[in-house]
């Protein structure tokens, strides 16, 4: 049996990750600080559904804790290493960009040094679609280059990238790094704009619509997303010039066994229509509160995925309405609308 270590296993992205892998027949263990960024219990809940499982192990604490991680990587020798724990959010990040520096930055630099002692097989590190900044050539590819961040959340998201590139290159470890669009679906974060959407308009409320609804984006639903996650954990990049034939449009390093892949639908969808898909799933009309673009916000994102694809066949694509209704019955099912 397989170990993984999955680090935010409480978060949204990351119990789903648990729930996969335990699901495919690995042990898991799960690192999480329960912080209280948003409702804990919320947290709790999605613990207690994966310690339903004998192969599940949760772990209170914070990564960039030193030490910590090093101490369990010592006691488990995980094989795979799905590092999601992070401080989210691009508007937080301007209220308390020091939460970022320590979760994002420090928690990154303590798994990488944990695994330069005990290296997995395959190294996964969580990055965002945030670290395109101002790029305006869409869709993006893993390939652009991306040097102008807009938000520090993005910018301490791609300075970890960059850290574990120097690692994968010094001490030869196997590191993917996802770049995530948009991800939404059961169980999400109460700060993302489908869970604040829902409640505004199922309260009978007006929702802000930022940069009066001309923003795109490429909604990515969970079970996609993991998906990708599961296939991208048997495709460990090898060093160029180990016997390994790079694919066109690889963004596979020169000098190192480091790659960074792309998850998203490949379908930017437009603000008000989203919006459109929530009213439809509720059946109740938004009031809508147009508001002016947000500061460290970008007007669109767009993945190119074909890299993904390439690397194992799979190409996300669940339909925004179909996403947005699972949400929604989710939704109406936890709060007992």
């Amino acid at each position: 049996m397989r170990t993984a270590l999955v680090t935010g296993s409480a978060g949204f992205i990351g119990s789903f990750v648990c729930e996969r892998l335990l699901r495919d027949g690995f042990r898991v263990i799960g690192l999480d600080a329960m912080t209280d960024y948003y409702d804990v219990s919320l947290k709790q809940q999605r613990i207690d559904r994966l310690l339903q499982s004998e192969h599940f192990r949760s772990i209170e604490g914070y990564a960039e804790t030193p030490g910590l991680v090093s101490d369990l990587f010592a006691i488990e020798k995980p094989d795979v290493v799905v590092h999601l724990a992070a401080q989210a959010g691009v508007r937080y990040s301007i209220e308390n960009p020091r939460s970022y520096l320590n979760s994002n930055i420090v928690g990154t630099f303590e798994v990488l040094e944990a695994a330069r002692a005990y290296p997995p097989q395959h190294l996964l590190l969580a990055s965002t679609s945030s670290t395109y900044g101002a790029n305006t050539e869409m869709p993006y590819r893993e390939t652009d280059k991306a040097d102008h961040q807009m938000s520090f959340y993005a910018a301490t998201k791609k300075a970890t990238e960059n850290m574990s590139h120097s690692y994968a290159h010094l001490f030869g470890l196997p590191v993917t790094i996802f770049r995530f669009f948009t991800v939404y679906g059961p169980w999400g974060r109460p700060d993302m704009a489908l869970f604040k959407f829902a409640k505004a308009i199922l309260d009978g409320r007006p929702i802000d619509v930022y940069n009066h609804g001309d923003m795109m984006r490429d909604f990515t639903y969970i079970d996609d997303l993991v998906e990708a996650i599961r296939l991208l954990i048997d495709v460990p990049p090898v060093r160029p010039g180990e016997g390994a034939k790079v694919p066109e449009g690889d963004s596979l390093s020169p000098v190192a066994s480091w790659r960074v892949v792309n998850i998203g639908n490949s379908n930017a969808v437009q603000l008000t229509d989203f919006i459109d898909a929530v009213e439809e799933a509720t059946g109740h009309k938004a009031q809508r509160n147009l508001m002016p673009m947000q500061a460290g916000d970008v007007p669109a994102t767009w993945a190119d995925a074909e890299l993904l694809k390439t690397l194992t066949g799979y190409a996300p694509r669940t339909r925004v309405n179909d996403g947005v209704k699972q949400f929604v019955k989710w939704y109406r099912e936890y709060f007992g609308y």
